[in-house]
């Protein structure tokens, strides 16, 4: 299993337009082949900082995700939002 987090910090006004395409599109995301978890958190001292927090069968699985239609819509709806760049991770459990 892959642990994949991705660090995002956002324009204080453009986090309700960050939310509302998340909404949209988290189902889609949980429902995507070898995706077991999605998770948003918010860092509860900086506010505009969110993480997402997923679960993947594989490093396959994965790519597969980030090669697909649905990543690319999903992110280019979300990266012209940021104040910093994104951060990532994949880890697996110790």
């Amino acid at each position: 299993m892959i642990i994949r987090i991705v660090k995002m910090g956002f324009l204080p006004d453009q986090i309700d337009a960050f939310l509302d395409n998340f909404e949209q599109n988290k189902d889609k995301i949980r429902n995507f082949d070898g995706c077991s978890h999605l998770q948003l958190v918010r860092d509860i001292h900086q506010p505009t900082q969110f993480f997402t927090y997923s679960h993947w069968e594989s490093e396959e699985h994965l790519n597969n995700y980030r090669n697909s239609t649905l990543f690319k819509g999903v992110w280019a709806n979300t990266k012209n939002k940021f104040n910093q760049k994104p951060e990532a991770w994949s880890l697996s459990q110790v």
